[in-house]
């Protein structure tokens, strides 16, 4: 098994998994069904493929939370393009200058050909909607005979420089991870529906999935280094 990472870092981020009508909700983290999405696109995989879709659907998916960002509302207007006439108000909601972790594990070979996708994508990534590009490559590696956790746990603190300044006193970072839930953990679980079956527009279907909740501690690369003192190194130098 293998391991692939993404950073999903951007202006605005919005996974929705049970957003409807005119009210547009964001989880507080990336879903599986959007970052699948994400990688279908890249791979150039079509909305009603569904035979192609589900070996990406199989994959165990997780996420670290290293900027947990802000939520924001937008509230939209609109007006039908021929006839003129009011559609109704809706409310779509963000998150701001948000940077996550996440990771998917699987067969080596089909994780080597999407790591390969996101380097030169078929459709254009985007972090939940199409009005949300990211900021960076979203790209970052593919681990080899890697689990799932231990790449949680062990990628680099992917926050950005302004964000980890105000934790420069710390040597490490307390950060939230999301993952798949194993057999063993699936009494203790929360549910989620969003694990993807079609993204056919005529019938999406999504079903559910159980994720535990957990916290890991990562090195920070930003730790201010103190100088060394020691009161004695003075009479050293006077005595000699």
């Amino acid at each position: 098994m293998s391991v692939l990472t993404l950073r999903l870092a951007g202006p605005l981020q919005s996974w929705g998994a049970s957003a409807r009508f005119a009210r547009r909700t964001t989880e507080s983290a990336p879903t599986k069904s959007g970052v699948i999405g994400l990688l279908a696109a890249a791979a150039g995989i079509e909305r009603g493929d569904d035979n192609k879709l589900r070996p990406l659907a199989a994959l165990r998916f997780g996420v670290r939370i290293d900027q947990p960002g802000t939520r924001v509302r937008d509230f939209q207007t609109a007006h039908h393009g021929v006839t003129g006439k009011s559609m109704p108000l809706s409310n779509r909601f963000y998150l701001a200058d948000a940077v996550f972790l996440a990771a998917l594990e699987g067969d080596h070979r089909l994780l080597a050909e999407l790591h390969a996708a996101l380097l030169a994508p078929v459709y254009a990534p985007f972090l939940g909607r199409r009005s949300c590009p990211p900021s960076l490559p979203v790209e970052l590696h593919l681990h080899d005979h890697a689990g799932l956790q231990d790449a949680l746990r062990e990628e680099p603190w992917q926050a950005s420089p302004w964000y980890r300044r105000q934790y420069r006193g710390q040597n490490d970072v307390e950060l939230t991870v999301l993952r798949e839930a194993d057999a063993h953990e699936q009494n203790t679980a929360d549910t989620l529906r969003d694990q993807p079956l079609s993204f056919a527009a005529e019938h999406r279907r999504h079903a559910l999935r159980t994720q535990v909740s957990y916290s890991v501690r990562i090195p920070n690369p930003s730790a201010r280094q103190l100088p060394r003192h020691d009161p004695f190194d003075a009479l050293d130098e006077e005595s000699a």
